[in-house]
């Protein structure tokens, strides 16, 4: 599970403050225009991911939307925050983590 690139990558986004944790946090960043990049938890409700669809939908750089396969506890222990949803707030953080997520074909594409 550690193995995973975009885990370190989130971890480093953690440290920087790159990273909005949580429903309120990362609703707030899309809203904001500050998300770059939404990452969702395997194990959210699909009335979650459809909210932040629409957020994202509605503002004027809409962020790429994705799901990895770990759950909301995996996220916890690996980043230290109990959170179904994330979002990453800086542009190279975001392209970086995305393309890692890409690459090792844990994704399901949701925007």
């Amino acid at each position: 599970m550690n193995s995973k690139k975009y885990i370190s990558m989130l971890g480093m986004a953690r440290r920087a403050g790159k990273l909005s944790m949580g429903h309120d946090m990362a609703l707030g960043a899309v809203k904001g225009g500050k998300a770059k990049l939404v990452v969702f938890a395997s194990d959210i409700s699909p009335r979650l991911i459809k909210e932040f669809e629409h957020a994202c939908a509605a503002v004027k750089q809409q962020p790429p939307c994705i799901q990895i396969d770990e759950t909301i506890n995996d996220i916890h222990c690996m980043l230290g925050y109990k959170a179904g949803v994330l979002t990453v707030d800086d542009i190279n953080f975001s392209t970086r983590i995305y393309e890692l997520i890409r690459e090792e074909n844990v994704y399901v594409d949701k925007g």
